[in-house]
């Protein structure tokens, strides 16, 4: 005979499945990736997760076509673009070998997400912030204002990654570095 579970007992195991506890927990590798990335979806992982392993796939069908003199130039055109696609998507870190499009992973697509990348470029000092200013409106991309975490930026639009306009995270660092324009007082 077991004892009757107090309220903040069964609150806390009310999301907790003991009879099928490894199929509700998933896997460890995912709950780290979700994490670590503060994915708020488990969706985008998995599409994540489909998407470089279509390209691992690619890479592989690439590598083993034939070494016939049509073959050989069609893989060597059709190597060329997949390269030049998954190094403008900001995936793989050159366009020389097949061999990086077979280290393609979630992880890799996780690294390419707008709060991402506001940490690499040193505009959030860790993820929950840079989660939480891209929701809440502070980050455009280009004139665009992004409120969802989700977006991937491209290698071509890393470099329009700015706070708004009306942000006051920009009005706090432009008072910081003492470049607040008399112009922008006004707005």
């Amino acid at each position: 005979m077991v004892r009757k579970l107090k309220f903040h007992e069964q609150k806390l195991l009310k999301k907790l499945d003991l009879v099928n506890w490894e199929a509700a927990s998933g896997n460890l590798a995912e709950l780290r990736v979700l994490r670590r990335y503060r994915l708020q979806r488990r969706e985008d992982y998995t599409r994540y997760n489909q998407l470089s392993r279509a390209v691992r796939e690619l890479a592989r069908r690439l590598r083993d076509l034939g070494e016939a003199p049509e073959s050989a130039a069609f893989r060597a055109r059709c190597t060329a673009a997949l390269l030049e696609k998954l190094h403008g998507l900001g995936l793989v870190g050159s366009r020389r070998s097949l061999e990086q499009c077979e280290r393609v992973s979630a992880s890799s697509f996780c690294r390419r997400r707008l709060p991402s990348l506001l940490l690499k470029l040193r505009m959030a000092q860790h993820m929950k912030a840079a989660v939480a200013f891209v929701e809440q409106g502070h980050v455009r991309v280009g004139p665009q204002v992004v409120t969802d975490p989700a977006f991937l930026v491209t290698r071509a639009m890393e470099d329009f990654v700015t706070w708004t306009d009306a942000s006051r995270i920009r009005q706090h660092v432009l008072d910081y570095n003492q470049e607040r324009d008399d112009f922008d007082l006004a707005c």
